[in-house]
C-alpha cells in the first residue's frame, strides 16, 4: 500500500478527532477532564466502551491468534461478561455512593494513605505499561507501511504520533475521551465486517458459505476442555476472564472514569451490562476474520504464515489481491483504536498522578489545573519511552504481553479491594506497600515451581494467585478491632 494513502487516512481521521476534541471542550471547565461533567447518556458511553476495550492490540492480535490457538480467547470473554456483573452491581454503587473522582480513594478510606498511594502506583505502572505495549503495535506497523518506505526513524514514528495523542486530549480530557470512543467504535466494527466482506468475496464465498467455511475450520474451536494442563483450557481462561474484567475494567481508572460519567449509579449498571454483550459479539467478529485470514494465506500460492501471528491481518489486508479498500479498512481501524486507546490512557494516567500522587483532589483549583497540564506532557514523553523500550525488548505476540503484565501489576490492586471489600478487620498500612510488592514476586516462583515440577502451565490466572498472595498478606497484617468502615 501507497504510504501516501496511508498518510492521507491517518491525516483525515486526526482532523475527525480535532473536530470532536473541540466539540467536547465548549463549555468544559476542570471537572470536565476529569469525569466528563457527569452529563454523559448512558448508551453514548456503553456503545464508547466498546471501543475503549477493543484496542490497537485486540485488532492486530486476536485476528492472528487465531493460526494457533482457534477461538479459545472467546472463553475469556465469556468470563468477561461475568466480570461486568460484579462490577455493575458491587463496584459502581459502592463509587457513585462515595463520590470518588480517582476510584483509589477507596483504599484511603478502607487502609490508609499508604495503602492508597500503593494502589494508586501499581495503576500507574499497569497503565502505563499496558497503554505502550497496545501503542507499540500500532507503531510497529505505522513504521512497516509509512515511515520506514521513507527512511524514517522509529523513534521519529513514536514522538509524532504520541504528540497527536497528546493535542487532542490536552484540553477536554474525559469528555473527549467519551465521544472519541464512540467514533472509534463506528470505525472498528465498519472496518471489520467490511473486511470479512471484501476478503471473503475475494475468495468466492457469499454469507451462506461463508458460515459453513468457517465453522468447518479448525481454527474455531471455541471450547478447550480436554486438557487443564494448558493455558487454553475452559475453566481457566474462563475464570480468569471474570477477574482480569473486574481488575483491567472496574479497578482501572482509565476505564471507570468513562463509567463515572454518567449521571447517576443505575445509568452506568446499564452501560457496564450493555457493552459487555456488545463487546462478546465484536471479539467474535475478530475472531471470524482470523479464520478468513488463515483460509486466504492457505489458499494463495506464495504467501506463507508470518513468523509473528501480530502480522497476519497487515499480511493479507496490504496484500495486492485485496481491493485497496481492504488496507484503508485496516489502516482505519487500527489508527481509531490505537489513538482512542492511548488518548484515554494518558487522560487516566494524568488524573491518578495529580489527585493520588501530588493530592491535589480539588479538580477546579488553580494549582490542580496547572498541574494536570504539566503532568499530562510528562506522562506523554514517558509513555513515548516505554514504547521505544518495548520495540527493542519485544518477542512474544502483544496481546499476551498485555494480559501477562496484567496479571502482575493488576493482581495487587485486586487483592486490596477483594479484602477490603469482604473483611472488616484493619490493617497496618505502613507494611502494605511490602505485601504489594511481594505479592508480584511471590507469584512468578510459584508459576516456576508448578511448570518445573507438574508441567502446568499458568495462563492468565497468574491473576488470581497475585490476588490470593496479596489478600494473604494483608490477612497477616490485620489485627483484631473495629474497622474504619
Amino acid at each position: 500500500m501507497s504510504p501516501a494513502i496511508v498518510i492521507s487516512v491517518i491525516a483525515g481521521y486526526f482532523i475527525l478527532l480535532l473536530v470532536i476534541s473541540k466539540l467536547a471542550s465548549r463549555r468544559a471547565d476542570a471537572s470536565t477532564f476529569v469525569n466528563g461533567g457527569r452529563r454523559t447518556p448512558w448508551p453514548v458511553v456503553a456503545f464508547g466502551m466498546i471501543g475503549a476495550a477493543i484496542s490497537g492490540v485486540t485488532f492486530v492480535s486476536v485476528p492472528g491468534m487465531v493460526a494457533s490457538g482457534g477461538y479459545a480467547y472467546l472463553q475469556m470473554i465469556l468470563g468477561f461478561i461475568v466480570g461486568y456483573a460484579v462490577i455493575a452491581f458491587a463496584l459502581i454503587p459502592m463509587f457513585y455512593r462515595r463520590g470518588l473522582i480517582s476510584i483509589y480513594g477507596y483504599l484511603e478510606n478502607r487502609y490508609g494513605r499508604s495503602t492508597y498511594r500503593s494502589g494508586a502506583w501499581f495503576f500507574l505502572l499497569s497503565k502505563m505499561l499496558g497503554a505502550a505495549v497496545r501503542f507499540f503495535v500500532v507503531c510497529v506497523v505505522l513504521q512497516e507501511l509509512v515511515f520506514g518506505p521513507l527512511g524514517i526513524p522509529f523513534i521519529f514514528n513514536v514522538i509524532v504520533t504520541i504528540a497527536l495523542i497528546w493535542l487532542y486530549t490536552a484540553r477536554s480530557g474525559v469528555k473527549a475521551v467519551i465521544w472519541t470512543d464512540t467514533l472509534k467504535s463506528f470505525c472498528l466494527i465498519m472496518s471489520v465486517v467490511l473486511c470479512i466482506y471484501f476478503i471473503a468475496r475475494g475468495m468466492g464465498h457469499d454469507l451462506a458459505s461463508l458460515s459453513s467455511a468457517v465453522a468447518s475450520h479448525p481454527t474455531s474451536r471455541v471450547f478447550f476442555f480436554d486438557d487443564p494442563m494448558a493455558g487454553s483450557y475452559f475453566w481457566k481462561q474462563f475464570v480468569a476472564g471474570i477477574f482480569l474484567a473486574i481488575a483491567m475494567t472496574g479497578l482501572d481508572q482509565d476505564m471507570m472514569q468513562r463509567t463515572l460519567a454518567c449521571p447517576d449509579y443505575r445509568q452506568s449498571q446499564k452501560n457496564m451490562i450493555v457493552s459487555s454483550l456488545l463487546q462478546f459479539v465484536v471479539v467474535a467478529l475478530f475472531l471470524i476474520l482470523g479464520t478468513l485470514l488463515v483460509m486466504f494465506v492457505d489458499a494463495t500460492e506464495g504467501v506463507e504464515m508470518p513468523a509473528k501471528s501480530d502480522s497476519l491481518f497487515s499480511l493479507v489486508a496490504t496484500h495486492p489481491s485485496m481491493p485497496v479498500a481492504v488496507g484503508i479498512l485496516f489502516i482505519l481501524g487500527l489508527i481509531s483504536a490505537a489513538y482512542s486507546a492511548a488518548g484515554s490512557a494518558l487522560t487516566s494516567l494524568t488524573t491518578s498522578f495529580t489527585i493520588d500522587i501530588m493530592g491535589h483532589s480539588d479538580p477546579t483549583h488553580e494549582r490542580h489545573i496547572a498541574m494536570r497540564r504539566r503532568v499530562h506532557l510528562v506522562m506523554s514523553c514517558l509513555m513515548g519511552l516505554v514504547i521505544i523500550a518495548f520495540y527493542y525488548i519485544s518477542d512474544s505476540d502483544a496481546i499476551s504481553a498485555v494480559y501477562t503484565l496484567a496479571s502482575y501489576t493488576y493482581g495487587p490492586i485486586l487483592g486490596l479491594f477483594v479484602f477490603g471489600m469482604l473483611c472488616k478487620r484493619p490493617v497496618r498500612d505502613r507494611w502494605v506497600p511490602l505485601v504489594c510488592i511481594l505479592a508480584p514476586v511471590l507469584a512468578l516462583a510459584t508459576t516456576r515451581l508448578l511448570d518445573r515440577l507438574t508441567g502446568y502451565q499458568t495462563g492468565f490466572e497468574l491473576l488470581l494467585i497475585n490476588a490470593a498472595y496479596t489478600v494473604l498478606g494483608l490477612i497477616l497484617l490485620s489485627r483484631r478491632s473495629e474497622s474504619k468502615l
